[in-house]
């Protein structure tokens, strides 16, 4: 039954209004579903993936911008890459000197952040810039250096300081030659800061692949065998 008082003009102008007033309830409702589905982040995005070694061998099919590749799974440090596929970019890592993959027997290695520590972090990407290591060194890195001269350096390396206004301070460059190719490292200086400071090499492999590795600067003296024994770890990856 109506109200008392009310009219039937009443009831008539309260449908008018309430008609609009849910259908704008709905529409808000659906926009907010709308929105909470396409724009929050699913759960998994806020939380970082952590290393998760495996002393499995059996190699991976990882294709990298048209690249491919057969990885044992115990150089591949985070299980969502074990997966395979397709893939953007792939983490991987070994240790020196034999440059093999993870074991329980080397755990303690491979966890390990000792400024000599024995482990060579490597990363395969798709290339973003088709830059040579040796362009690479001269229309980036000479920009940013005190002095393009450079000086002799240790182990038979040419060493250069960055500037401290450039984007690099706190590094050296040191550059070396190994069968007549660049060999460009950037390292990070030795400092209270960082008292683990690494080495840094960028450089194409071809198929639109770029490869980059790090290690410690303590094992600077030790670039040629790394050089070459990183060399030789990847192209027994490749499948192509």
């Amino acid at each position: 039954m109506s109200r008392a008082g009310d009219t039937e003009e009443d009831v008539k102008q309260r449908s008018g209004w309430l008609i609009p007033l849910a259908v704008f309830a709905v529409t808000a409702g659906l926009s907010a579903l709308f929105l909470l589905y396409y724009l929050v982040p699913a759960p998994t995005s806020f939380i970082q993936e952590h290393a998760a070694p495996t002393t499995r061998t059996d190699k991976i099919a990882i294709t990298i911008n048209g690249a491919k590749f057969a990885i044992p799974a115990n150089y591949i440090i985070f299980a969502r890459t074990r997966q395979g596929g397709t893939l953007k970019e792939a983490q991987l890592f070994t240790l020196l000197p034999d440059f093999k993959g993870y074991s329980a027997a080397d755990a303690s290695s491979f966890s390990g952040n000792a400024a000599d520590s024995p482990v060579i972090f490597l990363l395969l990407r798709e290339e973003q810039f088709k830059i040579s290591e040796a362009e690479r060194l001269q229309r980036i890195y000479m920009t940013y250096v005190a002095d393009p001269a450079g000086k002799p350096g240790p182990f038979g390396l040419t060493q250069y300081v960055f500037r401290d206004d450039s984007g690099y301070s706190g590094e050296d460059l040191f550059v070396g030659q190994l069968n007549g190719k660049p060999v460009v490292l950037r390292c990070v200086r030795f400092s209270p800061q960082v008292p683990s400071p690494s080495c840094l090499r960028d450089l194409r492999i071809g198929s639109g692949v770029t490869l980059s590795y790090r290690f410690k600067r303590a094992n600077l003296g030790r670039w040629q065998e790394i050089a070459q024994g990183v060399d030789k770890l990847v192209r027994s990856f490749r499948a192509d």
